[in-house]
Order: structure tokens, then sequence, then C-alpha cells
């Protein structure tokens, strides 16, 4: 069996790891595998020297790497965002190749000829929540839709640095939230009114905001004269920065899934999240976190307040968090999408 695998993104966000965790979990699996991919993609140095896995770099217009499969094809291509769906429904009508592909977001799709195509040739769609499954179906109610979650990346912690952190900050309880600063999707903007409130009445939490992106100036703007506040930027180490936490706070106002929690749960540490799209899949309020409404600082506010005074509270959802994210391992998501890859194949050899 070989899987062609296609991340057309730009960047490295959740959907870029995950696909990097994927092949890795596949090539321990003994599977041989090739990744297209952008040419500037950090997935090509994430992933170089990876047993069985060709690296293909590729530039636009997409449409004229199809003859990379001129001579040599897999037996299934893997596209994991939508312009790789797309560039797989090109290889299937050129060389019949079968295609599965991967939705990351809860928005539905757009409802145009070719994009109800690209769902309608799949031999199989995989939604990473229940809430992206029904996004799915609410534009193609007859299409199954299977619900593979994300996977926790094990990530490392620096302990040196970790030290470090822990002494700049031994003043405050350090409140952490991890995501691309793009306000519509994160709700960053929620946070900051809700710090407002917290202000009112406590001192000493420290609110740090790790990431990148295009809303950045307009949040800072936000926080303008709230000293407690602090934009870290884009980091490597994620890892490190998790375990100085003393709580994660994820007021996103739309969701897939949200595979940072992921990492939050398997370093131990007590969440509070807005309950929307795939968070309510990871996330069950009271017992491994809190949720509050979308869009709701004053509730938010309320729900970090509680949080920040009731040790008792935190200790047990972090443990109950850590104890719950088994089926979402490297080795269990690798093997529900080694299944499934077995099942397409399977299907076109009796067909």
């Amino acid at each position: 069996m070989k899987i062609c695998h296609v991340n057309f993104a730009r960047g490295f966000r959740g959907g870029e790891r995950q696909t990097q965790l994927l092949i890795e979990a596949l090539a321990a699996r003994g599977l041989q595998q090739e990744l297209i991919a952008r040419s500037d993609s950090p997935l090509h140095e994430k992933l170089m020297n990876l047993p069985g896995l060709t690296l293909h770099r590729v530039s636009k217009p997409y449409f004229k790497n199809l003859r990379i499969f001129y001579k040599n094809k897999p037996d299934l291509i893997h596209a994991h965002d939508a312009k790789a769906a797309q560039w797989a429904l090109l290889a299937y009508w050129l060389y019949k190749i079968p295609y599965l592909m991967t939705r990351r977001i809860s928005k539905p799709s757009k409802d145009v000829a070719y994009t109800r195509a690209v769902y309608r040739n799949a031999d199989r769609v995989v939604g990473l929540s229940v809430a992206i499954r029904n996004s799915v179906q609410t534009r193609i109610p007859y299409l199954d839709v299977d619900v593979i979650p994300s996977m926790y990346a094990s990530l490392p912690v620096d302990q040196q640095k970790l030290d470090l952190l822990r002494k700049k900050y031994r003043e405050y309880f350090v409140v952490g939230h991890i995501g691309a600063l793009v306000n519509p999707h994160k709700g960053q903007a929620v946070l900051i009114e809700a710090i407002k409130f917290i202000n009112q009445n406590h001192k000493s939490l420290k609110f740090l905001l790790l990431g990148s992106g295009r809303d950045e100036q307009y949040l800072k703007s936000l926080a303008t004269g709230v000293e407690n506040i602090e934009f870290v930027g884009f980091v490597e180490d994620v890892g490190t920065w998790i375990n100085l936490f003393d709580l994660f706070v994820f007021p996103s106002l739309e969701e897939g899934l949200g595979s940072t929690l992921l990492d939050i749960m398997q370093h131990g540490k007590p969440i509070v999240a807005s309950g929307v799209g795939g968070i309510l899949d990871v996330i069950q309020d009271e017992r491994n976190g809190l949720l509050v409404p979308p869009g709701d600082s004053v509730k938010l506010a309320k729900a970090i307040e509680r949080m920040y005074l009731d040790k008792v509270l935190r200790d047990r959802l972090a443990n109950a968090g850590r104890e719950s994210i088994n089926k979402y391992s490297p080795v269990e998501v690798a093997e529900r999408y080694h299944n499934l890859y077995d099942a397409v194949l399977n299907s076109k050899a009796t067909a």
C-alpha cells in the first residue's frame, strides 16, 4: 500500500501539524508514503529523512504537478485541506486514483458545482468532529462522513527554559492562550474583554497570548493599557510554555476540534473553553474542563475567576482531562486511518 498525502496550506498551523503526526505514525506502521506540499511548506523539513516517505515540493499552478503520477501512481490519495481535495479530484479524473479527504473546519463548504463534485467523487470523507460531520451533511445530506479526531503531539519540554520562565513569572497565576491571532475564529477579543472584567477584582493574574496572525495589531489596540496581557508571538517550543501555565483559556467562536486542547490535556493543565463546534467532542463541562457560551466575555471572566480561586477544582478537572485522551493518541488515530485506507482499497478490489 502506498499513500500519497497532499497538503497545500501555507505555513504551519494545526492542520499541518496533524498531517505531520499522521505521516510519522503511519511510517511507524511500515506504510510507504508520499507527501506533496508547497515548496515553502515547513512539512518538508519536519519530515525529511522519514523512512518510507518521498517528498515532492510543488508550486503554483498546482494542476501542472499532476504529471507526478504519469509513471508512478499511489494506491490512494489523502487530501488534508480544501485545495488538496480539489487537486485530488483532478487526479481521480485523469488517472483514476481513489482519494479520501479530511475536513478540519466546521464552517460549511461552498455550495458550488466543483466543490460538490469533490465530495461526490471522494471514496471517503473524514471530519475531525461531530460538528464538522453535521456541517458537511448540511450541504450534502446523503454523504456518509467518518469522524476521526485529531491527535495530541507529545510536545517536548525544555526544562532549562521552563525554569527561567517560571522564575520570570513567579509572582503571577499564569493564564495561557495558544492560537492564531484571527479573532473571528479564535475569539481573542472576547478574552481581552474578560480580562478587563477580572482586573477589577484580581491583580495577580498574567495572561500570555501565544501566536501570530492578521488581527495582531487590532487585538493589541484592544489591550492598550491592560498591563497584565502579554503578546508572546509565535513560538516553536510550545510544550515548554504549556508547562508554565496554571490555566489554559480557549475562547474560540468557531472550532473544528481544537487540537491544542489535546496537548493541554496531555500536559495536565486545566481548561476553560467556549462550548462551540468540535470543542464539545473534547471537553465535557464540569468533568474535564469548564465550558462557557461563545462570545460571552462576562461568563468567560467568571469561569476564569472560579478556576483561579479553586485549586481543588483545577486539579480535579486537569486530572480528568489527562485521563480522557487515550483515543487521541497518534497510535490510535493512525490505526483508524490505516483501517480506512484498507477499507477503500478493498472495496475497489472487489468492485
